[in-house]
């Protein structure tokens, strides 16, 4: 069984950083990628930024050249560097897992943007 914890969201300005962290249980190395998501209230779940096991990047148009993802491998972390924050990113973020045809999903973090 796959495990994702979230942690790093919390409340932050516009124009303001945050950086979530995603621990898995085991390698990360297992998985074909590993993606941040985010759903705001009364929206369907979106991909904001995935990173496949080569390193390969990929972002939501939304977010490009303000978010970042990374990964540890000696960690079984992947993070996601959020900057210059916009009230429209304001949503859950839920760290996924893809592993073959399966899809492991974390417990969900918090990211308030308010002025």
């Amino acid at each position: 069984q796959v495990q994702l914890v979230e942690s790093g969201g919390g409340l932050v300005q516009p124009g303001g950083s945050l950086r979530l962290s995603c621990a898995a249980s085991g390698s990360i190395l297992r998985f074909n990628s590993m993606n941040w998501y985010h759903q705001a209230p009364g929206k369907q779940r979106e991909l904001v930024a995935s990173i496949t096991a080569s390193g390969f990047t990929n972002y939501a148009d939304s977010v490009k050249g303000r978010f970042t993802i990374s990964r540890d491998n000696a960690k079984n972390t992947v993070y996601l560097q959020m900057d210059s924050l916009k009230f429209e990113d304001t949503a859950v973020y839920y760290c996924n897992a893809h592993w073959g045809l399966r899809d492991f999903w974390g417990q969900g973090t918090q990211v308030t943007v308010s002025a």
